[in-house]
């Protein structure tokens, strides 16, 4: 039986907005990791933009270095509406997974809320509110929050008309007013969208 060598935490980001990716990150650290190493790790809600940016290029510096490793999925509006969002973030952790090509015996294997890794990763558990109570899934929920929000960010110039720069695609206010005037761009997730969209033709059909 193989030892278990290092701890992969899993963790998603993006599962409710109204237009983007979600983004499945996997953090992989030794067992015996020191997080020192990158301080202020925790849930990427509760950690500022800035500071998980300071993260993020933190542990992009320690996997150059070859001390940790991690990789994030996205998976897009088009494969949410297919096969929903559940298995969407299934197929993230998948690839993710893959990216890092490490032997499944050798991971003790740490995933938020309901998430669950493919069965050949035999040493698994699942932590509600892990991304508060283990780092490594507080630090793979950072650099999934981070890629998809620079996701966001640079798709915001293909589409200026709905601000994904400032909500990065999240239903806020102005957001879900935008679908109401204009409708759904490419990047939108069309089985979220629907109320929205709905109610628009209803009342086009009143004013007529």
């Amino acid at each position: 039986m193989n030892k278990l060598k290092y701890i992969f935490g899993i963790d998603e980001a993006g599962r409710g907005p109204l237009a983007g990716p979600v983004a499945v990150g996997v953090a992989c650290v030794p067992v015996d990791f020191d997080w020192r190493l990158i301080p202020g790790v925790n849930d990427s809600k509760k950690v500022t933009e800035k500071n998980r940016f300071a993260i993020f290029l933190r542990a992009k510096m320690l996997r150059k270095q070859k001390i940790i490793n991690f990789s994030v999925s996205l998976v897009g509006a088009s494969v949410i509406d297919r096969i929903g969002i559940t298995q969407a973030v299934a197929l993230g952790i998948s690839r993710s997974l893959h990216k890092l090509a490490l032997d499944p015996s050798t991971a003790d294997v740490r995933l938020d809320g309901l998430l669950e890794a493919p069965h050949e990763y035999k040493h698994q558990k699942t932590i509600i509110k892990g991304d508060q109570k283990e780092k490594a899934i507080g630090l793979a929920s950072i650099v999934a929050k981070v890629t998809r929000d620079r996701y966001m960010v640079r798709t915001a110039s293909r589409y200026p008309q709905y601000h994904f720069g400032i909500h990065k695609g999240y239903g806020t206010l102005v957001h879900r007013n935008l679908i109401k005037k204009i409708g759904m761009s490419a990047l939108h997730r069309k089985t979220f969208c629907r109320n929205l969209t709905e109610k628009k033709l209803v009342k086009k059909k009143v004013l007529r």
